[in-house]
């Protein structure tokens, strides 16, 4: 039987299914603020929150929400959620898994080549009308074909990425908190390696981790000077992963050769180290940014939403209440 007594409360719009919302709001009333808002009263009569990444869900929020029961995160990843806190208020966290996968993998084989193949400084070259013509020697970049690929978090979007390397004859290496079997290995045509043997092997690396106390500043000054010279570091996943100053001595100094950022720690700022440097392509956290995915995504936040409603099991817990 559906909970009758709950109330949602939506921070933030998305796209997402007309069925599927026509659904929740037949089971529940649908409250709308955004978290400012929240923050300046008390809501004892929400039980269920839908925020996006950019939502900040921390205890001072949660003070505001005294009966909450469920947090049903628009995104795969939950850095935005204090879930130790949730967990202890016996609060559920879901989120949206899956279903971005191919297309932030999409996004990082753009910001690759792009990177590689000096790609948007070309471009900006001719928009301003200052090719000089071609020569042998003109806007040299890096061949992609035939190197050898780093990842560092072989989930599912990193697999994805895996995938899309084969095509290009990559050498694949990978490591990450838990070993594959040599089976999957197999199957993937991936190689494991420590942190530092990736680093040193790897003419690309790409992070496909989430953030956490152990992988904030993961690529920092240190682990930078790892890298072979001329490499190229991709982050697809979270900001926090990148020590950004520390990478835009590496690109002007060396070893680095280029980079390519869809994410970045001050979001929605940039470092302003990096801005002026024409060798690092910079987007604006559009990994997942197709309408069909976006939309995936909040059917599945609605589908966690409704399971919950339903009494039923949700299909993508991230905690044990």
């Amino acid at each position: 039987m559906p909970d009758n007594t709950a109330q949602l409360l939506v921070l933030n719009d998305f796209p997402s299914s007309a069925v599927l919302w026509s659904e929740v709001e037949g089971l529940v009333p649908v409250k709308r603020l955004d978290r400012c808002a929240v923050l300046e009263q008390s809501l004892p009569d929400v039980t269920l929150l839908l925020p996006l990444i950019t939502d900040r869900v921390d205890a001072s929020l949660l003070d505001r929400l005294p009966n909450l029961r469920l947090i049903a995160n628009y995104g795969a990843g939950v850095d935005n959620i204090d879930v130790a806190e949730a967990t202890r208020r016996g609060i559920q966290v879901t989120n949206t898994p899956g279903v971005l996968s191919e297309s932030v993998a999409d996004l990082t084989w753009g910001l690759l080549l792009a990177a590689a193949r000096r790609i948007v400084e070309s471009d900006a070259t001719m928009r301003k009308n200052a090719f000089p013509g071609w020569t042998p020697t003109y806007q040299l970049g890096t061949d992609v074909y035939g190197k050898t690929l780093g990842i560092l978090g072989l989930g599912q979007i990193g697999k994805a990425v895996a995938r899309r390397a084969v095509g290009f004859g990559m050498t694949l290496l990978y490591t990450g908190r838990t070993r594959l079997s040599q089976d999957q290995e197999h199957a993937l045509g991936v190689e494991y390696r420590t942190l530092e043997g990736l680093l040193a092997e790897s003419d690309v690396v790409s992070l496909h981790l989430p953030a956490t106390p152990e992988t904030h500043h993961l690529i920092s000054a240190q682990t930078l000077a790892k890298m072979r010279p001329g490499a190229i570091l991709i982050n697809t996943s979270r900001g926090s992963l990148v020590d950004e100053a520390a990478l835009a001595k590496a690109l002007t100094d060396g070893p680095l050769g280029a980079a390519g950022l869809d994410v970045f720690e001050k979001e929605p700022l940039v470092h302003p180290d990096l801005l002026p440097l024409s060798n690092v392509v910079l987007t604006a956290h559009i990994g997942s940014a197709t309408l069909a995915t976006r939309q995936r995504m909040g059917d599945a936040a609605l589908r966690n939403l409704l399971a919950f409603l339903r009494q039923q099991p949700v299909p993508n817990p991230v905690n044990r209440v």
